[in-house]
């Protein structure tokens, strides 16, 4: 049995990474902690867990108490894990962060996007980022792994196969995108109580100049950088070619994203041959779905699959594609323990559900 830490298991993902490795035949959880949570039982704070684990007390953060472990799971506000990973590294065998901290590869974006320095770019070059379909090869022991953001998953799934390909501009792109309120986390806010958030939908993180957003979502750069590397790594073009409009929305519901994302194509291709080559990109990924049907957030809930298409409008000549996914799940939770299945050595689906839930 592989041992299993999760820092941070009191939040939304942190749960999710419970529940998952709960059905994992290879993992243990032996550490769970929550420092606004610590004394408190996991089964108190979520139900849900008791039956798997009816004793877990949620404990404070030591980084000694991680001696040992295979994988530490990080579930942490930003900024958390540029202080912990230079202590876990080597004390466990794979750091896989599911936060922003290690994500970016230019240390220069942070003071831009997230409004302060990052204290350990010298790790950013050792991190992994985590999207499996796309830059798997990079995985297999990774000691730090970066785990997507749930917007960016649903956007780099979208567009990268036509990026790659080289059919599209890689300019002017336009990601429309809207979350369940889970993605914003547990602690309570103003924006997401029931009475704020029930028959409403809204934009936030716009971009202009802003005071609450100077530049825009943070998640912005994150999808550029994605769609702009190919699968090992390297850039398919100078990373100023590439430029994305992204606007998330809030919208009443518990838990996925649907992406829905706008570029315009270089080569001569119609609503058939784009859903061709999406299709083509991900044969035998066993946690893509890509079908002529519009995707939607409730076929993906509890699962680890994205679902895909693609249209071309005759005419405006736009390309668009739409990929729904659960945002605990392959945006989250479900895709930190695929990668650490890959990291570990195990087979890539172990633990993980492909279906959803319905009703």
């Amino acid at each position: 049995m592989q041992k299993i830490a999760i820092v941070g298991a009191s939040g939304f993902t942190g749960a999710e990474l419970l529940r998952l490795c709960a059905a994992h035949p290879d993992f243990e959880v032996v550490l769970a902690t929550g420092e606004t949570q610590a004394g408190t039982a996991a089964a108190d704070l979520y139900p849900s867990l008791a039956a798997q684990y009816p004793s877990l007390i949620y404990a404070e953060a030591d980084p000694a108490a991680l001696d040992g472990c295979d994988v530490a799971f990080l579930g942490l506000p930003h900024g958390a894990s540029q202080a912990l990973v230079p202590e876990l590294l080597g004390r466990v065998g794979h750091v896989v962060d599911l936060g922003a901290d290690f994500r970016l590869t230019d240390a220069s974006l942070y003071p831009i996007w997230y409004g302060e320095p990052h204290t350990a770019p010298s790790l950013l070059a050792e991190a992994v980022y985590g999207l499996p379909e796309l830059f798997r090869n990079s995985l297999p022991g990774a000691a730090l792994v970066a785990v997507p953001g749930c917007y960016p998953t649903a956007a780099a799934l979208a567009l990268a196969p036509f990026m790659r390909a080289g059919v599209v501009e890689p300019g002017n792109i336009v990601v429309d995108a809207a979350s369940g309120v889970s993605g914003a986390g547990r602690g309570p806010k103003p924006g997401t109580t029931f009475c704020a958030v029930d028959e409403d939908f809204s934009a936030y993180g716009l971009a202009g100049g802003t005071v609450d957003a100077p530049v825009g979502h943070r998640h912005t750069p994150e999808i550029e950088q994605a769609i702009s590397m190919d699968s090992d790594g390297s850039a398919l073009g100078a990373m100023d070619d590439v430029s994305v409009l992204f606007t998330p929305h809030l919208a009443p519901m518990n838990r996925g994203i649907l992406a829905t994302c706008y570029v315009r194509p270089t080569a001569d291709i119609d609503s058939t041959s784009a859903l061709s080559l999406l299709s083509d990109a991900y044969t035998g990924e066993p946690f893509i779905v890509v079908s002529k049907r519009s995707p939607s957030t409730k076929a993906t809930a509890g699962s680890n699959t994205a679902h895909l298409t693609a249209r071309v409008d005759p005419r405006t000549g736009l390309l668009i594609v739409v990929c729904a996914i659960d945002n605990l799940v392959k945006g989250a939770s479900g895709q930190a323990i695929q990668c650490a299945n890959v990291a570990l050595g195990l087979a890539e689906a172990t633990g993980l559900p492909t279906t959803g839930m319905y009703p």
